[in-house]
């Protein structure tokens, strides 16, 4: 086969009023159109009948290039195969593997599952895909991957500390698959084959640091005079009368508040029980907000940060604490515990106060009005709570408040 052009005389090659072509030997020529395209064609026949097949243009495909795919186009036709016939069925096995792939799957999964999801879970849950599922898996025929691919993927996640994100993972690639599954794109779950216990290291228990509450005035005098930010400041003073947890505290907004009905209404979907909650507002919580008002009030949240939508971060609760001396021995969650450890003592009934930190079961029957129950005595047990940590700030001694709720 004689090679007439060169990389010099390919770019050199003159434009003309008419379409030209330079040959390179074997059926491969340059075809150089008026408008200026250079590009490049094998003419050859295949069963008697004459053929012409592009292989790309000039310079995004190089006289090399062409060449290589011209061999590779003469080696098909010595087999017998017309390469035009077989890149096209190339093509389209490799649309079918795209449409097909864990990638597409996935983002059809995540637009049907994202309904009547917040909008702030959903995102996150798409970050993860794209963080930790995607670069591995994306390409993957859905139907060809197999169970050893996804405990790859959840080690991985676990080997670089986030053990609850890997087991997370693995829900979120056996829903993936059961949607591929109910709409005709795979046969089986590989994810069903494997349990978190089977792969992923155990955790222990973690044990929410908080002081004794004997320490508890000194904490609540600390607060008081906080020497960090105000939205900090009040931050804690608000976890401290609401016990709910960090992330429930952080993402609150003003919509969920009715300061006229004294209530605040946490939505399902930002609880961990993922069913309502009530947190009535105490007069001190009042005066709380309403300094927040001050400060945040523009914002839709109560503890904006410093981007444009997001919250307060989950550790500035911790590093205002470590900030006043409790690192490692008070933790947000520490909050929680002493409200139920006090409550208990002085009395309060442990079914309104599971209710309040929301701890009690909750099942589909009974979701859309538990978080309901006991309100009224729940509201009275919150304004005691309020009005002892406020005697407790300032030092007073308390008598073990008898409850009032029965």
């Amino acid at each position: 086969m004689r090679s007439e052009l060169t990389d010099a005389k390919v770019k050199q090659a003159k434009v003309g009023t008419t379409a030209r072509k330079i040959g390179d030997g074997g059926g491969l020529f340059l075809f150089v159109t008026p408008s200026g395209g250079k590009l490049w064609r094998w003419k050859y026949r295949y069963q008697g009948k004459p053929k012409l097949m592009a292989l790309g243009q000039y310079p995004d495909v190089s006289l090399a290039l062409a060449r290589k795919r011209h061999v590779e186009g003469r080696e098909l036709l010595a087999t017998g195969l017309d390469p035009m016939a077989e890149k096209k069925a190339e093509k389209l096995r490799a649309h079918e593997e795209d449409e097909n792939s864990f990638a597409t799957i996935a983002a059809k999964w995540l637009e049907h599952w994202r309904e009547g999801k917040s909008k702030r879970h959903a995102d996150t849950v798409s970050r993860r895909m794209d963080t930790d599922l995607l670069p591995t898996l994306g390409a993957r025929p859905i139907a060809m991957i197999e169970a050893p691919e996804l405990v790859r993927v959840v080690k991985a996640i676990q080997q670089r500390g986030a053990r609850d994100l890997a087991k997370r993972a693995l829900e979120t690639m056996g829903q993936i698959f059961r949607y591929a599954i109910a709409h005709g794109y795979a046969r089986r779950n590989p994810a069903s084959d494997i349990k978190p216990a089977d792969i992923l290291k155990s955790s222990q228990r973690v044990n929410f640091a908080r002081i004794d509450a004997k320490e508890l005035s000194d904490l609540l005098k600390a607060i008081e005079v906080y020497r960090g930010t105000q939205l900090t400041r009040l931050a804690l003073k608000l976890m401290g009368l609401t016990f709910v947890r960090t992330s429930e505290l952080i993402g609150a907004k003003w919509s969920e508040f009715d300061l006229e009905a004294r209530r605040w209404d946490i939505p399902a979907e930002r609880m961990k029980m993922k069913t309502p909650h009530i947190v009535p507002l105490a007069r001190h919580t009042m005066e709380v907000l309403e300094s927040l008002k001050l400060i945040s009030g523009d914002s839709e949240y109560l503890f904006p940060g410093d981007r444009q939508g997001a919250t307060m971060s989950n550790n500035t609760i911790l590093k205002g604490l470590e900030r006043m001396g409790y690192k490692h021995r008070m933790t947000g969650h520490g909050f929680r515990g002493l409200a139920s450890t006090i409550l208990h003592e002085r009395g309060y009934q442990h079914e309104h106060i599971e209710l309040q930190l929301a701890h009690a079961p909750r099942n589909s029957v009974s979701a859309s009005y538990n978080h309901a129950l006991y309100l009224e005595p729940r509201t009275k047990m919150m304004r005691d709570w309020a009005d002892f940590l406020e005697m407790t700030q300032r030092g007073v001694k308390i008598l073990p408040f008898r409850s009032r709720v029965g």
